[in-house]
């Protein structure tokens, strides 16, 4: 699995003109998954996620987790994140996983996520989305399992 991680100051998702998910403080994960990806990865981004360090304390030093301050989370599925771009001008995906792997394990980590104690709203898996955010910092970080 590889996640991309954009610290917020709020967030929505829409389809098809409405909007499905959104969140105040907090963060954007967007979420890719590869064939032999399963639960372990899942549960493992879930809890990296929840207790990364990416939130200043009162000094301005990155000290504070998404639990530390009650932070949201909107997670959105992005099978272009397994993009390979390296020949060629359009850029190959079958390092994503199909649909039937990669729906179900994105729910699984959504459920990780509310089990380490967040709140999280999605956007619509397989839709064309619109992502809004204002990025904070503006803080980015990718991590991969």
């Amino acid at each position: 699995m590889r996640v991309v991680i954009q610290r917020v100051s709020r967030s929505s998702v829409l389809v098809d003109g409405e909007t499905v998910g959104s969140i105040k403080r907090g963060l954007v994960v967007l979420v890719g998954v590869t064939h032999d990806d399963g639960e372990s990865e899942a549960r493992f981004l879930a809890k990296k996620i929840a207790n990364l360090r990416i939130f200043a304390d009162d000094e301005g030093k990155f000290n504070r987790s998404a639990l530390d301050v009650n932070a949201d989370v909107l997670v959105v599925s992005q099978f272009t994140l397994y993009g390979d771009a390296r020949k060629g001008r359009r850029p190959s995906f079958v390092k994503a996983a199909p649909p039937d792997i990669a729906e179900p394990l994105i729910e699984k980590f959504v459920s990780y996520l509310e089990e380490e104690g967040l709140r999280v709203e999605t956007g619509v898996f397989g839709a064309m989305m619109m992502v809004e955010l204002h990025n904070d910092g503006p803080v980015t970080i990718i991590l991969e399992k």
